[in-house]
């Protein structure tokens, strides 16, 4: 089993910059794909980043030149550094992680992470 637990959401104005961070517990995540999703409120939760074990990386067009992903095997650990916020990135950000061989954009979350609210104010 797989523990996802993320932190480094939070408060910031818009134009301004946060990285949250998802830490893997409980078995190696190496080869699985990690993403990102986000939930407005009132909206349905969609994909936002995605990267898999060798790094090939997949972008809502949204974020496109505004979000990275990363991750750092040797930490259990993915990133998502975010710039150029918009109080349209406000939202709850979830981790997930795919332990198939599914494509990037249509990755399926085996497990999930409990959510960091990031709020981007105008």
């Amino acid at each position: 089993q797989v523990q996802l637990v993320e932190s480094g959401g939070g408060l910031v104005q818009a134009g301004g910059s946060l990285r949250p961070s998802c830490a893997a517990s409980g078995r190696t995540v190496s080869s699985y794909t990690m993403g990102w999703f986000r939930q407005a409120p009132g909206k349905g939760r969609d994909l936002v980043a995605a990267i898999s074990w060798s790094s090939n990386t997949y972008y809502k067009d949204s974020v496109k030149g505004r979000f990275t992903i990363s991750r750092d095997n040797a930490k259990n650990t993915a990133y998502l550094q975010m710039n150029s916020l918009t109080p349209e990135d406000t939202a709850v950000y979830y981790c997930a992680a795919d332990r198939g061989s599914n494509s990037l954009a249509t990755m399926r979350a085996d497990y999930w992470g409990q959510g960091t609210q990031v709020t981007v104010s105008s």
